[in-house]
């Protein structure tokens, strides 16, 4: 504090400006940076093709690099291209492929903190997630490394490269994880860049795992051009999915018309049920985490169910809980030296995103919604005067209507929503309320009333008191319902999923044809 009494203004952390960042991409691959843009890989070349949009952070509106996208025409020279790459890939010994991936990893590890830091500006990912991002995505391919030989003992690789469209929340431990154990697992790989953001952190890793020799593709475009190419082509010998019902449908549509291998990951509303239960100063522990990132990914639990005469219990739990989260700008600190801020989360995707929930929020509260609690920008961390368009503080609502989109999906946003039971029948439907879900939990006290409930829950994974995730290395995940189509991923079951076995060969996943669980 200052000796007035006020908090001294805020500075950007020295040496993490977006122009800083940019020129460190600049100094380590040079040939996918240029001037201002990206540039897009296929054929085994980078290329200064597509029309680049222009994007600006959610941080804190900052100029930085867009997507540079292509035409459906030029995205199918890319697929034959891949294929291509594929056919010789495929043949390398696995050795020789294990020594390319592990390069890749240690590249990836050494950069590290770049690839962080492109994170932080192109999705808000504060600098703790951020890095966790990175951490994981080669951390847990290393696993993989190790494994690799009795996985694929059996099986061979696809006839042809795997398509990777996925969301923008999880480049690294997500896309670029799913790219190089497919790589591994001998396939060629394509990845669209997701439109809202982290193209410059997908460039990046995928010119370390290019200068490798690993077959990967990268390209940008809307997802309706591409499409044709990325998904129907006869080309591509899987599909791999992670967004949303709508973009999914299509994709699932698509695949299931062609016979095509594809893993779909859609969201769902993640539920955490209370009944029965007096342990609320473990829940009240774990309600900040429940932030991470303002919930922006797809196993977050954005609604609370719970039993009408433990609601006061639970509010004495959760609102000092929610009300010590941390929210600001995730570069700055006092002093440029610093260390970075640790914060809950910075802002969301973008300021549309950021206009989408609060007029969700306003919306329901004038249907009937009871606001429990709204963060204020007063507690936040902002630089002088920046932008802060993109900044959603934390909403908790009670009893959102049936006619509000908080009611029946999952918001992507930090909006905690709860609803009240008086029954198990109520408690379980309220629990289903999406036709599935990727993750779920209930939090009771007698461990017999969670193994009769538990089954019941349509989640892939229910935790008892605790929270579930995607999780890594050797846990399974997949989605029940319309959450999840296709293969199930996660441990043996990623290299399962993107490699043929013996004829016949029914791989666990959510298929038309059948439904089987690992």
């Amino acid at each position: 504090m200052t000796a007035g009494g006020a908090a001294p203004a805020l500075t950007l952390k020295s040496g993490t400006a977006w122009a800083d960042a940019w020129q460190r991409c600049r100094t380590v691959a040079p040939e996918a940076f240029r001037d201002d843009r990206v540039l897009n890989l296929w054929d085994a070349g980078w290329r200064a093709d597509g029309r680049v949009l222009p994007a600006t952070s959610p941080v804190d509106g900052t100029p930085v690099a867009g997507p540079p996208r292509l035409d459906g025409a030029t995205a199918h020279r890319a697929v034959r291209a891949s294929l291509d790459q594929h056919r010789a890939w495929r043949h390398v010994p696995l050795p020789e492929r294990r020594a390319r991936v592990a390069a890749t990893l240690d590249a990836l590890a050494h950069h590290r903190d770049l690839l962080a830091l492109l994170l932080v500006w192109e999705i808000g990912k504060p600098w703790r997630l951020a890095c966790a991002d990175v951490d994981r995505a080669v951390d847990g391919v290393r696993w993989y490394l190790d494994g690799i030989d009795e996985m694929t003992e059996g099986r061979a690789p696809l006839d042809g490269p795997v398509s990777n469209i996925a969301s923008w929340n999880y480049p690294m431990s997500v896309l670029v994880h799913a790219l190089l154990v497919q790589a591994l697992a001998g396939n060629a790989v394509i990845a669209k860049t997701p439109t809202d953001g982290g193209v410059a952190c997908l460039t990046l890793a995928c010119a370390l795992a290019a200068r490798e020799g690993v077959p990967v593709t990268l390209v940008s475009g809307s997802g309706g051009e591409l499409s044709r190419a990325l998904v129907r082509a006869p080309e591509i010998g899987c599909v791999s999915f992670v967004g949303g019902r709508d973009t999914g449908a299509a994709v699932a549509t698509a695949v299931a018309d062609l016979g095509k291998r594809h893993i779909l990951e859609q969201e769902g509303l993640n539920t955490w049920g209370v009944w029965n239960f007096t342990g609320w100063d473990a829940l009240a522990a774990v309600i900040p985490r429940l932030f991470d990132y303002g919930k922006q990914r797809c196993t977050a639990y954005p609604r609370f169910v719970v039993q009408r005469q433990l609601f006061d219990a639970f509010l004495a739990a959760y609102l000092p809980a929610v009300r010590t989260l941390r929210v600001g700008h995730p570069l700055a600190v006092e002093a440029p030296d610093d260390p970075f801020p640790d914060l809950d989360l910075g802002p969301v995707v973008n300021a549309a995103k950021a206009k989408e929930l609060y007029d969700q929020v306003a919306e329901a509260v004038d249907r009937g919604a009871v606001p429990l609690h709204r963060g204020s920008a007063a507690d936040a961390r902002f630089l002088p005067g920046q932008d802060t368009s993109a900044y959603v503080h934390p909403v908790t609502l009670l009893n959102p209507p049936r006619s509000s989109p908080l009611h029946h999906a999952e918001p992507f946003g930090p909006v905690d929503t709860i609803v009240l039971v008086d029954t198990e029948a109520e408690l379980l439907a309220a629990m289903n309320a999406s036709n599935g879900a990727l993750v779920a939990t209930l939090s009771t006290d007698d461990p017999a009333t969670y193994d009769r409930l538990a089954p019941q829950i349509r989640a892939f994974k229910t935790g008892h008191g605790v929270p579930r995730s995607r999780g890594d290395r050797d846990e399974l995940f997949g989605g029940h319902g319309a959450s999840w189509r296709g293969a199930f991923v996660g441990g043996e079951l990623l290299v399962r999923a993107v490699t043929r076995g013996p004829a016949g060969e029914r791989l666990p996943g959510n298929f038309p044809d059948h439904h089987l669980m690992p």
